[in-house]
C-alpha cells in the first residue's frame, strides 16, 4: 500500500534477507509466563460455519497461529489483506490446518454474520485450516487490544484499521507482527521460521546470507507481485480477478491509469467497464492501492512487456462509443476476461 522508490525496494531486499535468517525472539523476551491462559481472553467466538469456540482454549492453546482483523464491507485494506494471506496459505500448503491455523476476526460483528463471513471466504478461495470468526463487539475489542491489533478510530482512515497480521506460537511464547499486505513469500518465510526454529533450531542456525536467493527489483514486476498477484495472474488464467495478459491492448492507457488509481470512484460513478468487471468477479472490491504515478506507469509497462512477449493481438475496448448494445456484448465478454483490477 505504501509508495516506494527504487531505493526503498533495495532496502526491502536487505530487510527481507535479514529477517529470513534471524531467529525469532524467545518467550523470555516477551515476559515469559504472561503469555498464555492468563493473558489471552477466553471469550466465545463463532466461525463461518456456525461452530462455537473459546478463543484461548480452542483456538490458541498449544497452537501456531496467524491472526488478522477484517470486515467484509472494508473497501481498501481488507480485500488485499485477505487475498495476500490466501497466497501465503497456498505457499504453506497442507501445513495450514495441521501445523499452523489461520484466523480472521471481524471487527464489524453486527453485519458480519457467519453466513456473510462464509460467502466472503468463498469469494477469496480460502482453503481449509482458516476460520473467519465473529462474536460480541466488546469481546472482539478485548481480543484486538490484547493482540496489539487494535486501531483507534481515525477520521482520515476510511477503513478504520491497520492491515496487520500476528504470527504466534503459544507453546513457546514466540510472537511477531507484520503488515498483512506484504510480499506473500516474505510472510510465508516468517511463518516458516516460526515453525522451523521451534522444531529444528540446530538446522536453522546453519543458514547464512550466501544461501539467500537474489531479489528481482524490476519496479513493475515488484509492484505487480506486491499489489496485484494476490488477485490476478499474467497469462495463467483468472483468480479472484481476471487474467491481466493483454489488458494493455484491450484498454486505453488513460482508462487503466484512472482505474488503478481510483477504482472505487469508477464503480461508484457507474463506469460501464468497471461496473461490468465488478459484477463479473462476484463483486469483490478492487482496493485503492494508493500507488504513486510512477509505480502505476511501471506496472503498466510490465503488463505491456508481458503481453508483447506473449504476442497477444490487440483487442477492441468494450467502452468504444460507436458500438451498439447488441454488437457490444460478445466483444465485452472477451475484453472483460482479459482485463480488470490490478
Amino acid at each position: 500500500m505504501r509508495r516506494r522508490s527504487m531505493a526503498g525496494l533495495a532496502a526491502l531486499a536487505l530487510v527481507f534477507t535479514a529477517t529470513y535468517f534471524c531467529h525469532v525472539p524467545t518467550a523470555a523476551a516477551y515476559g515469559g509466563p504472561r503469555w498464555g491462559a492468563n493473558y489471552f481472553p477466553n471469550v466465545e467466538l463463532t466461525d463461518q460455519n456456525g461452530n462455537k469456540f473459546h478463543f484461548y482454549d480452542d483456538l490458541i492453546k498449544g497452537k501456531l497461529v496467524a491472526i488478522d482483523l477484517i470486515y467484509t464491507h472494508c473497501t481498501d485494506y481488507c480485500p488485499l489483506e485477505t487475498a495476500r494471506l490466501v497466497q501465503v496459505q497456498k505457499m504453506l500448503g497442507d501445513r495450514v490446518g495441521k501445523d499452523i491455523f489461520f484466523y480472521s476476526i471481524s471487527i464489524d460483528p453486527k453485519r458480519d454474520t457467519p453466513e456473510v463471513l462464509k460467502a466472503y471466504a468463498e469469494k477469496y478461495h480460502v482453503g481449509p485450516g482458516w476460520l473467519f470468526l465473529t462474536g460480541k463487539p466488546e469481546d472482539i475489542d478485548l481480543i484486538s487490544k490484547k493482540l496489539g491489533l487494535y486501531s483507534d478510530p481515525d477520521p482520515a482512515n476510511r477503513d478504520g484499521h491497520t492491515p496487520a497480521v500476528l504470527f504466534g506460537n503459544d507453546a513457546t511464547g514466540q510472537w511477531m507482527q507484520n503488515s498483512a499486505t506484504d510480499n506473500p513469500r516474505f510472510l510465508s518465510l516468517m511463518v516458516g521460521q516460526l515453525l522451523d526454529n521451534y522444531k529444528r533450531p540446530d538446522e536453522a542456525t546453519k543458514k547464512n546470507y550466501a544461501e539467500a536467493a537474489p531479489m528481482n527489483l524490476d519496479r513493475g514486476r515488484y509492484t505487480f507481485g506486491t499489489h496485484c498477484a494476490a488477485c490476478h495472474t499474467v497469462g495463467n488464467g483468472d483468480k479472484i480477478g481476471p487474467d491481466l495478459l493483454g489488458v494493455t491492448n484491450a484498454r486505453e492507457h488513460a482508462w487503466l491509469v484512472k482505474f488503478i488509481e481510483r477504482p472505487d470512484e469508477m464503480v461508484q460513478d457507474g463506469d460501464p467497464i468497471a461496473t461490468a468487471l465488478f459484477k463479473k468477479y462476484k463483486e469483490v472490491r478492487m482496493p485503492n492501492l494508493r500507488l504513486a504515478p510512477d509505480d502505476v506507469e511501471a506496472l503498466l509497462k510490465f503488463l505491456a512487456d508481458q503481453t508483447n512477449a506473449a504476442e497477444v493481438p490487440p483487442a477492441q475496448s468494450s467502452a468504444a462509443p460507436e458500438q451498439k448494445p447488441a454488437e457490444k456484448s460478445a466483444k465485452t465478454d472477451t475484453a472483460v476476461t482479459k482485463s480488470g483490477r490490478e
